[in-house]
């Protein structure tokens, strides 16, 4: 019971990935297989989804201005499976283009620089972000 509590505070806090919340719990003292069958049951009562954690964490970070490549490495690390990060990253919601401008529009207002060092130091920033060249006109 106490894993299950455990579990749901975690829940009730944000959605997690299973292989976030097996760590966590495990991090509490859980063992693994006990651990793992209540995040079935979780799973199976529709209160622990990988697609909906997916989904809300792609659009919590795209909306503050992190693009796609970073997202899908955040997300492997968060245990999603590459075929899930793959369906949410690639749908129609998000307009990866127009995100990428915007994050660049905050963070360089003055618009893309004229000298190389400049250029290369936004080129920089937006590669740490996560946006490939899509965000250049």
């Amino acid at each position: 019971m106490a894993i299950r509590r455990s579990a749901l505070d975690l829940l009730a806090r944000r959605e997690h990935s299973y292989a976030e919340m097996l760590r966590k719990l495990r991090q509490r003292g859980a063992t693994r297989e006990m651990a793992e069958i209540e995040l079935d049951r979780l799973q199976e009562e529709g209160l622990l989804s990988d697609e909906r954690f997916c989904e809300a964490y792609i659009h919590a970070r795209s909306q503050r201005g992190y693009g796609p490549v970073r997202l899908r490495e955040e997300l492997r690390q968060r245990g999603v499976a590459e075929g899930l990060i793959e369906r949410y990253l690639r749908s129609e919601q998000w307009d990866w283009s127009e995100l990428a401008r915007q994050a660049f529009a905050r963070r360089f207002p003055e618009g893309p620089a004229a000298d190389l060092k400049e250029k290369s130091k936004q080129l920089r920033f937006m590669q740490y972000r996560g946006f490939g060249g899509s965000w250049q006109d």
